[in-house]
């Protein structure tokens, strides 16, 4: 299953949008894994990731400088989260019984 979540990123609107850096181009956007339990230069689970562009995703691992607080990262992560699950829900790749 992790493929196809991986998978369903492409093609996709970012679902971070941090502004303003978000560059609004469906073309670029990944799957972005947001480290929880992982260690450094590992990734977490492909469920604990939504769709984010590539300047979003340069935000989200640091590799890119901003002035954006912490909690406000941490709070554009949990949106894009619920936003990419509610797409994952709705398309069938994960099913809630």
């Amino acid at each position: 299953m992790t493929k196809k979540l991986r998978n369903s990123a492409r093609g996709q609107d970012c679902h971070l949008q941090i502004y303003p850096y978000c560059n609004g181009n469906p073309e670029t956007t990944v799957l972005c894994h947001f480290p929880v339990d992982a260690g450094w230069g590992q990734k977490e689970d492909d469920h604990i990731a939504a769709f984010g562009c590539f300047d979003c995703h340069e935000i989200i691992d640091n590799k890119r400088k901003h002035d954006i607080d912490p909690l406000e990262i941490e709070q554009i992560k949990l949106r894009a989260l619920k936003r990419t699950y509610a797409y994952w829900i709705e398309t069938g790749l994960i099913t809630i019984k």
